[in-house]
């Protein structure tokens, strides 16, 4: 394959970022961590985009940044990179100050969702140039490509050049070239954003086990919330400039704190209504339709304010024996779509036609029909009262 003037010009045009990062500099010999100290963030000196972060990430963690376009994720991203300025407020890096500190020094290894290999360039030459510009001997320079690529399993690839390689095995590039010279922190931003569903699952899991088995610091962005619960120790979900809730990915899941990281996080049944009672913990709400329903009052206002109950749909309940569920209401079969593992049934619950209930495909499940009349339910426990959700 012969490559043009042009070929190279756009690929060092595409690596001018890169090049920043691993141009002179310096190996650290601690671990890094990474502090936000009340950073904001405007473009414009009027309108914020990133709003009195504070945010602190633990050595050797793998801290995932998730939310929709626009909420600020990236732009912190690029902060802690170096691309981007900070208006107000401080980014620490292993106990130093970085705002004024340029990208090529701050010793942080990052991977694009377009990976930004040379392509002119061999896997082992793409893999060495960092190590070179480090001015590192070249028996240690061949003994770190050789222990990248069998890392990333691709120890025989390192003649061929990145158009010769699949778009999985571009990105273990990439993983790699982001990592062969021992950074304590790496940024990856969407790095499996351009990959198929089948080639994405993989490489989160083999991210995962390149994170475990080193121990370096991960900061990785994305809108993916499945990359997110799969790979990451903390997520901290934005939107809107701030982060709505910091937690491990069960917590998340399992007990969001407020309407917007419920619906943004997994699958989830919202039912509407209005809080006519407490209980210590436990709160009653009057649905639309009348029906009294049981929740964890988790954030609500108190009695006589609107509610919105979250509620995942495998924690229901078909035709549930007496005194199971701590609510119990009737659903209308809509809908079935099975998926193997389990069956989706859409119903029609409180007057909504969209409620979701995942029944298992064990050899006793309910057997059902569309347009069948049934009873669901679940504990008061799994039904969490939140904040409504203003559009």
């Amino acid at each position: 394959m012969t490559l043009s003037f042009q070929d190279v010009e756009c690929s060092t045009a595409l690596n001018s970022f890169y090049l920043s990062f691993i141009y002179e500099g310096k190996m650290s010999s601690s671990e890094a961590y990474v502090s936000f100290q009340g950073v904001q963030k405007s473009y414009d000196g009027e309108t914020l985009v990133v709003k009195n972060l504070n945010l602190d990430t633990q050595r050797g963690e793998f801290l995932t940044m998730l939310g929709p376009s626009g909420s600020g994720k990236t732009t912190c991203l690029m902060m802690l990179a170096g691309f981007e300025t900070v208006t107000h407020g401080e980014i620490i890096l292993d106990g130093t100050s970085i705002n004024n500190v340029p990208p090529h020094k701050r010793n942080i290894g990052m991977v694009f969702q377009n990976y930004a290999l040379f392509p002119h360039m061999t896997v082992n030459e793409n893999l060495a140039f960092p190590l070179q510009v480090r001015k590192m001997s070249k028996s240690d320079i061949e003994d770190r490509v050789k222990n990248v690529l069998d890392m990333v399993q691709l120890g025989s690839f390192g003649s061929r050049r990145p158009m010769q390689l699949s778009g999985g095995q571009q990105q273990r590039v990439a993983v790699a070239r982001s990592l062969v010279f021992e950074p304590k922190l790496v940024l990856m931003d969407e790095p499996l954003g351009a990959l198929d569903k089948q080639l994405r699952e993989q490489m989160q899991y083999e991210i995962k086990h390149i994170h475990e088995n080193l121990g370096v610091t991960v900061v990785y962005v994305t809108h993916d919330q499945s990359e997110a619960l799969t790979m990451s120790n903390r997520i901290a979900v934005f939107d809107d400039g701030v982060i709505q809730q910091l937690a491990a990915p069960d917590m998340l899941y399992e007990a969001p704190e407020n309407a917007f990281v419920a619906q943004f996080i997994g699958e989830n049944n919202t039912l509407y209504g209005k809080v006519i009672g407490l209980d210590g913990d436990i709160c009653t709400v009057e649905a639309e339709n009348g029906d009294k329903l049981k929740a964890l009052g988790v954030n609500i206002q108190g009695v006589g304010f609107d509610t919105m109950i979250s509620l995942r749909p495998e924690r229901v309940e078909v035709n549930p024996e007496s005194g199971q569920c701590s609510s119990t209401v009737t659903g209308k079969v809509e809908e079935l779509i099975y998926l193997g593992d389990h069956i989706r049934s859409r119903m029609n619950v409180c007057g909504h036609d969209d409620f979701i209930v995942k029944i298992p495909n064990s050899a006793n499940h309910a057997q059902l029909s569309p347009g069948d009349t049934v009873q669901v339910g679940w504990k008061a426990e799994d039904a969490r009262a939140l904040d409504v959700l203003v559009s």
